[in-house]
């Protein structure tokens, strides 16, 4: 059972829940009244956030991080751009793996070329670089990192550490160049909302049936969104801190901020296995502490689940579905149709069904998700004496890190998983993003990593091919491998079981991984490959712009998969232009070069010569707006040309900043949505310079619209309540009708360089104003 609780509550002596209308039963129980604005400061993440925050405000934090984190589809770019800005030496300790493009199958030699620009760099500013297949991002920084009461920022949405005491928070790449040249995470204080636990799972239950349980109850209310997930009650000591680790890392995809566990003598036990005893502190809610919201959930209720295509919330007990098949297969193939548009594409699941069970064609088990030590245990356990068959199924498992495999090794549970078929490869993220295990067309995999978005998983709609991808736990997938690909429910399968002590073995660390914090050596190049390139040159934002609609997505949802597929379009990460030309290549493939156009005029504009597109004069735009507002004819020299996005909500996934970057190098200067999926991608879009806009209503303007701001600087300045803006019909005779945009909050910083053009640029002001 997950329960919601309707409104806020009081935690009291860390087990005791009372809802806030109740509040009087607090000064029962404690012999105090309830004091609220005192008992917010009672939760794990006060105490947190208060030792990081720089400044005085609690409310608005400006936050110093003890460590960073990147991988190898990020770290050129936020490197790049922290040179570009002035960068000198690491000041914090920062991890680089190279674990998402560890293969050299896409692009030639620019994998590998990456490698060796971020060991380079490592040597350079002093950094800590972790080659490929050594261990994937987040399960080196669980092993040697991260600490009780620390806090960490990575470029990628599943910095999640929160087991371990932990808040660790995913952004995208300008947000760690920010730490890198000793500027602050500014964000207003968030809602902390109790995770309750209670109960214990049953041993057929797994991390990822735990996870997609809460997963499936929050997602659609928002009732996480931006806000710390603080896990509390006497459920958290039913489960070992490697079970612990493998709930936590899926918070990401309720949209919440940030999480923490409070921490117990299972979590010392890990640090002190992994040599870090002195990382270690208790972590409790104070007597009383006070949450915006509880997710009570009873452990003990728990089933086996599955997340169906086409996000992590779309949650079933394995068991409702096999009752269920095709009526609940239906919906999703319905929803691939919908999402395939006029492509060749076509998907179908119902075709699938033999004998009332469902065959899958695949089954993953990796990442930081499933890749852990007692997930890829617990399955090779069910798995031993078995046969995944020669027929169409297979299995694939990668642990998260060398010695978590060499671990495995020497219990011979690889032994048992490749006796039974299953083959067993490095640790490597590729299978989690698209980039490894690609399904073939019309397949069903199921996998226990941590996303099932569309095309995530390495399909072409566009090309007419389409697979899809289902979320369980190891245990689940397992099963299902045992009987040969049926869809099957662990419950039954390895009651008994009791996972063997991990015993950590640092050597392939001690051996491979470049330790250079504190050690910069300033003379050391940098090493190029020829797919790296610099930033292009990005303008300030003109007093007055027109943008043209590029792209109008009326999806629910848009994820940062389908605003830059991920997968191996990401080989091109390091060459700015070379990889925008993939931007939403999977959902609008028009758009690349309708923003070359837009960005065609502004080039035109700013060299003086008359914008022209088609053989219609842009002037005539003008000219009506003109009339319209009563402006002068120097409106067209004094207004900036860029293109613009509008969608629903998008911003869901990944932390990738290219998702916004894309759109900025090709002359984009807005977003208009109803509301941004995450944070994160929000701060990706002020941090390259464009607008976030919002708009309440539905939009009247279609792609080829024109839409004018003016005076839109000035408005950065005030409260952005309401920004009047201008649609110019794409037809004859150019209709104009008004709209209000508004932009949400911003920090002086980030408006400032939102005015600036990008966050380089307003770190090159901020240098010469120094200097």
């Amino acid at each position: 059972m997950v329960k919601l609780y309707d409104g806020g509550a009081y935690l009291v002596h860390g087990r005791e829940l009372v809802p806030e209308q109740e509040a009087l039963k607090v000064a029962a129980l404690t012999g105090k009244a309830a004091d609220k604005a005192e008992a917010r400061k009672g939760t794990i993440a006060y105490s947190i956030l208060k030792e990081h925050n720089t400044s005085d405000d609690m409310n608005h934090l400006k936050l110093r991080f003890d460590s960073m984190a990147s991988h190898d589809i990020t770290f050129v770019g936020i490197i790049q751009t922290a040179r570009a800005s002035g960068l000198n030496e690491f000041p914090i300790p920062y991890v680089m793996t190279n674990c998402h493009n560890s293969l050299c199958a896409v692009g030639g030699t620019i994998n590998e070329d990456d490698h060796v620009f971020g060991l380079s760099a490592a040597k350079k500013y002093g950094g800590i670089f972790v080659p490929p297949h050594i261990a994937v991002i987040h399960q080196y920084m669980r092993e040697m990192m991260a600490g009780c009461g620390r806090m960490i920022l990575g470029s990628d949405s599943h910095t999640r550490y929160g087991a371990l005491g932990t808040m660790a928070i995913g952004e995208g790449g300008g947000e760690l160049v920010k730490q890198l040249l000793r500027d602050t995470y500014d964000v207003a204080y968030p809602g902390v909302v109790a995770i309750y636990l209670t109960g214990c799972p049953s041993p057929f239950v797994g991390p990822h049936d735990v996870a997609l349980a809460i997963i499936g109850a929050v997602f659609q209310s928002g009732y996480v969104k931006n806000k710390i997930m603080e896990f509390v009650g006497p459920g958290v000591s039913s489960m070992d801190t490697d079970y612990r680790n493998g709930v936590d890392v899926m918070t990401t995809e309720t949209t919440c901020l940030s999480s923490i566990w409070k921490t117990d003598e299972d979590t010392k036990a890990y640090l002190d296995l992994h040599g870090r005893r002195d990382a270690y502190k208790e972590l409790n809610p104070e007597e009383v502490a006070y949450y915006d919201g509880v997710v009570y959930v009873d452990l003990s209720t728990i089933k086996p689940m599955i997340a169906l295509p086409f996000h992590p919330s779309n949650t079933y007990e394995i068991n409702q579905l096999n009752e269920n098949l095709g009526d609940i297969l239906r919906t999703v193939e319905k929803e691939a149709e919908r999402m395939a548009g006029s492509s060749k594409a076509s998907l179908s699941l119902t075709d699938k069904i033999v004998n009332g069970k469902l065959m899958v064609q695949q089954g993953v088990i990796a990442g930081c998700a499933g890749g852990n030590y007692s997930n890829v245990m617990a399955a090779a356990h069910l798995l031993s004496g078995k046969n995944c068959g020669n027929d169409i199924f297979n299995l694939s498992v990668y642990p998260s890190s060398q010695p978590v495999y060499m671990d495995l090794v020497k219990k011979g549970a690889i032994s048992e998983l490749m006796a039974a078929g299953a083959t067993v490869r490095t640790a490597f993220c590729g299978p989690c993003f698209g980039a490894g295990d690609t399904p073939s067309n019309n397949s069903l995999s199921i996998r226990h990593t941590t996303r099932n978005f569309p095309n995530r998983e390495g399909s072409k709609p566009g090309s007419g091919q389409i697979s899809c991808v289902a979320l369980m736990d190891a245990r689940s997938i397992a099963a299902t491998a045992a009987n040969g690909g049926y869809l099957t429910s662990a419950e039954g399968y390895g009651e008994d079981y009791l996972v063997p002590a991990y015993e950590f073995d640092s050597s392939s660390y001690d051996r491979r991984v470049y330790q250079g914090f504190g050690k910069a050596l300033p003379e050391t190049p940098l090493i190029y490959g020829p797919n790296i390139k610099d930033w292009p040159a990005m303008s300030a934002l003109t007093e007055n712009i027109l943008l043209r609609v590029c792209a109008k997505i009326m999806d629910p949802v848009t994820t940062t998969d389908e605003l830059i597929p991920s997968g191996e379009t990401s080989s091109y990460r390091s060459n700015p232009l070379g990889l925008a030309e993939f931007t939403l290549s999977r959902r609008d493939p028009e758009y690349v070069e309708r923003s070359k156009k837009v960005n065609e005029l502004e080039q035109n504009r700013k060299s003086g010569k008359a914008p022209l597109e088609a053989g219609q004069p842009l002037e005539s735009v003008f000219q009506a707006l003109g009339t319209y507002l009563n402006q002068s004819k120097q409106m067209a020299a004094e207004t900036e040309i860029g293109s613009i996005i509008y969608a629903v909500k998008p911003g869901d996934g990944s932390a990738r900043e290219q998702a916004a970057s894309c759109q900025r190098v090709l002359g984009g200067l807005a977003n208009i949505a109803k509301e941004y999926a995450t944070k994160r991608y929000r701060s990706n879009v002020m941090n390259w310079g464009m607008l976030p806009f919002l708009l309440d209503e539905e939009p009247d303007f279609e792609v080829g619209d024109f839409i004018y701001v003016p005076g839109i600087r000035t408005a950065l300045d005030g409260d952005m309540k309401h920004i009047p803006a201008y649609v110019v019909k794409n037809r004859e005779g150019y209709p104009i009708h008004e709209i209000g945009l508004h932009i949400a909050d911003m920090t002086p910083e980030e408006r400032e360089i939102v005015k600036a053009g990008c966050l380089i640029n307003y770190n090159r002001n901020k240098n010469q104003q120094k200097s």
